[in-house]
Formats: C-alpha cells, sequence, structure tokens
C-alpha cells in the first residue's frame, strides 16, 4: 500500500531512486576491487543501501518516520561498536554472521509474505509460491551454515573435517525434505485454486527447518583450510536469497543488489578454488586435513630431522642489513598473533634505509579472501607494497631475502613436487627461489594440509622460531640498533 510519500511525489519517483541506488551499488562495487579505494566503496555501497530503504520503507508507510528513525539509530550504533571492538583478525567471523543474517532475513521475509498476501487475498501465484520457495531453502542453508562456519573461524565449533563418506545419507535426507516442502508449497495454487487451505504455513516451515538442517550438514565435515572457499560461497547464497526475496516482494532494488553480491560471490569462490587447485565439490564433499592428520610424527620427523637450521633475530639483521629485496610473505599465523604493527614498522624502517620491500600475499592466505590485504591495510602499510601472487613469484629469483610470517601451506614447494600430496598442484608462492629464506613459525607443526614442509629443511633456509608478534618486534628493535 501505498504511503503519504507516495502521494506527494510522482509515481516514477520510487523507479528513479531504485535506478540511482542500483548504479551506486555497482560502483560501490567496483571500488571494492582495489585496497586504495576499498573504503570508498564500501561507503557508496552502504549509502545505496541507506536511500533504498528509506525510500522503500516510507513510499509503502511500512514503518512510520520516528520507528525507522529509531531502527536506523539502533542498528547504527550496533554496526559502529561492532566496527570499533571487533579485531581485524575476527573479521572472517563478522563476515560469516553478516552472511548468515542476511540469509535468515530472506527466509523469514519470504514466508511473512506468503502470509500477508494469503491473508489479504486468499490466493497464492504460482510466481509468488516458487520464489519463496527459493528463498527459504536459500536463506535457511545460508543462516545455519554461516553461523557455523563462523564457529569454526572462532574455535567455537571443530576445526577438523570430517571422512568424506560421513553425513551424505543425512544431507540428503535433509534435501529431499526441503524440496519436497518446496514442492508442495509450488503445487499448491494449481492444486487447490479458491479452495486453498492454511495447511501450506507449516509445510513452509517444514522447508526452512530442514534446509536449516541441511546447511549445518554441508558445513560442519569442512576443514579450517577451506573455510575461505566457504565464506566466500556463503556470500553468494546469502545474495541469491535476497534476490529471490526481492522477486517475493517485487522489489527491483532488493533484485539488483542481491544479484550483485551472488554473482561477485560466485566469482570469488571460483578464485578461491582456483588458488587452491580444487573443485568446489571437492571442497564439500573431499576436506583438506588439518591440525596435523595428514601425516605421521615419525613421516614428518624423517623430512625435519638433522636438517634445520635455526636462526636469531640479530642474524636475520644481519641479513637484512646487506639486503637489497625484500619480500614479506604474511600467514595466518601473522593474523592470529596480531604482528602486522610490528611488520609495517619494519617496512617503514627498511623503506628508511633504501631497501626495495613489498609483501606477498596468497589469495587464500588467512580465513578469509583478502584477509591479509585488510590486516596490512589496518597497519597503515602503502597498498602498492601489496603483490598478488602472479606479480611477486616472478621476483623471488632476483629477492635477497623472504621472511615469511606465520605462513606455511602457501609456501609448501611439495605443491609443486610431490603430485601425491594434498596440496599437489596448488599454485603457491615460491619462495624457495629467493636467496635467502627466513620462517618464522612457533614451531614444526604442519599447516591446515597436516603436512610437513620441506621448505622449513631447504639449505637457504632459516627457522626463526617463536611468537609472530614478538619475532617482528625483536627484529625491528635489533635493526634500530643496528642501523643508529
Amino acid at each position: 500500500m501505498a504511503g503519504i510519500l507516495a502521494e506527494l511525489l510522482p509515481e516514477q519517483t520510487l523507479q528513479i531512486v531504485y535506478l540511482i541506488a542500483g548504479i551506486l551499488f555497482i560502483q560501490g562495487l567496483r571500488d571494492m576491487t582495489h585496497p586504495r579505494t576499498a573504503t570508498r566503496g564500501n561507503l557508496i555501497s552502504s549509502g545505496g543501501m541507506f536511500l533504498a530503504v528509506v525510500v522503500t520503507v516510507l513510499w509503502f508507510e511500512i514503518l512510520s518516520p520516528v520507528i525507522l528513525a529509531a531502527g536506523l539509530l539502533v542498528g547504527g550504533a550496533i554496526g559502529g561498536y561492532l566496527a570499533i571492538t571487533v579485531e581485524t583478525t575476527e573479521m572472517p567471523q563478522l563476515v560469516g554472521l553478516f552472511n548468515g543474517f542476511g540469509g535468515g532475513a530472506s527466509a523469514v521475509v519470504a514466508g511473512a509474505e506468503l502470509i500477508d498476501v494469503f491473508s489479504a487475498s486468499g490466493s497464492l501465484s504460482l510466481e509468488l509460491t516458487t520464489s519463496a520457495a527459493v528463498a527459504g531453502i536459500i536463506g535457511s542453508v545460508t543462516f545455519s551454515g554461516s553461523f557455523v562456519a563462523a564457529g569454526k573461524l572462532h574455535g567455537l565449533v571443530g576445526d577438523s573435517p570430517v571422512s568424506p563418506n560421513v553425513g551424505h545419507v543425512i544431507k540428503a535426507v535433509f534435501l529431499a525434505i526441503s524440496l519436497l516442502a518446496g514442492l508442495y508449497l509450488v503445487a499448491q495454487p494449481g492444486l487447490f485454486g479458491e479452495s486453498l487451505q492454511t495447511d501450506w504455513i507449516p509445510v513452509y516451515w517444514l522447508l526452512v527447518g530442514a534446509a536449516l538442517l541441511l546447511g549445518v550438514a554441508l558445513v560442519l565435515p569442512i576443514g579450517g583450510a577451506d573455510m575461505p572457499v566457504v565464506i566466500a560461497l556463503l556470500n553468494s547464497y546469502s545474495g541469491l536469497a535476497a534476490a529471490t526475496t526481492g522477486f517475493v516482494l517485487d522489489n527491483t532494488v532488493l533484485i539488483i543488489a542481491g544479484t550483485l553480491v551472488g554473482a561477485s560471490g560466485m566469482i570469488l569462490t571460483v578464485i578461491m578454488t582456483e588458488s587452491m587447485n580444487r573443485s568446489l565439490a571437492n571442497v564439500f564433499f573431499g576436506g583438506l586435513g588439518t591440525g596435523g592428520g595428514g601425516e605421521s610424527d615419525e613421516e614428518m620427523d624423517a623430512i625435519y630431522e638433522g636438517n634445520i637450521s635455526e636462526t636469531s633475530a640479530e642474524e636475520v639483521v644481519m641479513l637484512l642489513e646487506t639486503a637489497n629485496r625484500v619480500v614479506i610473505v604474511p600467514g595466518y599465523g601473522m593474523a592470529v598473533a596480531q604482528a602486522q604493527h610490528a611488520v609495517a614498522e619494519l617496512v617503514e624502517l627498511l623503506d628508511e634505509n633504501d631497501v626495495d620491500v613489498e609483501f606477498g600475499i596468497h589469495p587464500v592466505a588467512g580465513r578469509m579472501p583478502g584477509h591479509m590485504n585488510a590486516l596490512l591495510a589496518e597497519a597503515d602499510v602503502p597498498y602498492e607494497k601489496m603483490r598478488e601472487l602472479e606479480e611477486v613469484n616472478p621476483t623471488f629469483s632476483q629477492t635477497d631475502l623472504v621472511i615469511v610470517s606465520g605462513a606455511n601451506d602457501v609456501v609448501n614447494p611439495r605443491a609443486n613436487e610431490d603430485d601425491s600430496s594434498p596440496i599437489a598442484g596448488m599454485p603457491i608462492l615460491n619462495v624457495t627461489e629467493a636467496r635467502h629464506v627466513v620462517v618464522n613459525k612457533r614451531s614444526l607443526s604442519p599447516g591446515f594440509s597436516g603436512i610437513a614442509n620441506p621448505l622449513f629443511a631447504r639449505d637457504n633456509t632459516s627457522m626463526l622460531f617463536g611468537d609472530a608478534k614478538e619475532s617482528m618486534q625483536e627484529l625491528v628493535n635489533e635493526y634500530k640498533e643496528a642501523t643508529s
């Protein structure tokens, strides 16, 4: 029902506003493709959504202006609080929760619209029930799956993958229930016509319940190493659910926004899987090892025993003093230790001494796409120093020193050398080509793949054992003293 705003303005005003909002979404998404313009893109997209929400609510008198203002105030306060208090290392969990809330909202809104339309007209169209069924299934899977993913990232849910053969029957059962409930809902108008009864209402919520359990069953068996792909895919799901809900509500701007999120999330998912040399089906039904489950201690000892060269901060500084080019490879260990500020300070000192220093960033380093870029940007590292895998790999042969801070699988040469390895064929940062490599880790423990890393035992590699933040800060202090 149109409100006072619709009576005061021309009929085309709403569509013009939606067009402007759509343009803002597209421009914001474009800006978010580069770290330098990502903040601006986020603001532009947020502005477009704010405009669309305010105009829609007032145009159709969904809420009074006072309640709308109160909702925006409360929501803005919560968002501001999260932006200030949530650590950058916990951002993947927050993104997972946002995906989940988006999917859950789509499922609830679709169900509420079905009830509202039925109460007003006593009938449901085939287009409406089809769109609502799809929104309910995708939105519910996104909601529960995202919460499981966030729990895994935060350490509240087991991080290890489950055997590929476990749970497939359960998934099939929940999927079948969801689809059958959806088919029943879609068939209602054709089967009953004017005598349509309200027994479809519990069927819709049965669909939602089964889809919620399906989301849990899909994500729970997946190991932590695959969470970047899962987060990207769930982001795509949340967009698809929003777009489908747009069809339910006949809302153009929701269709546009959801389609953009769905498409960009799917593209990102493809990029992530290619960066791991794995198919999406393998991610969901294969399960990459974690926590040392891939190889026994004896097998790892056979690679490391007698071949590990340990170093100290003082010795690393000596290498830095003679280096003309340095590349730093950040990993999840750096994020956990929150060492990005100490690393940024070291880079600043190297710059002052005319050392060419850059970062080599693997697409799946960390726990979500762009995680390392966000951490380094938080520490005010210049964007031009962040190099992607394709850019930095050809330069390693001309690099005097590579410092690997908390990374493991993304620099494991077994990806290129061992066809039987779980990471075989995965594009890696070829740090072994550098003159010297220093790996900063707490121990020789494996990465998410659960396999030993022969890089640690190479002749040109030295291990700097210790917490990433403490080790980097010690390097900063030693380098200051040596160059002062």
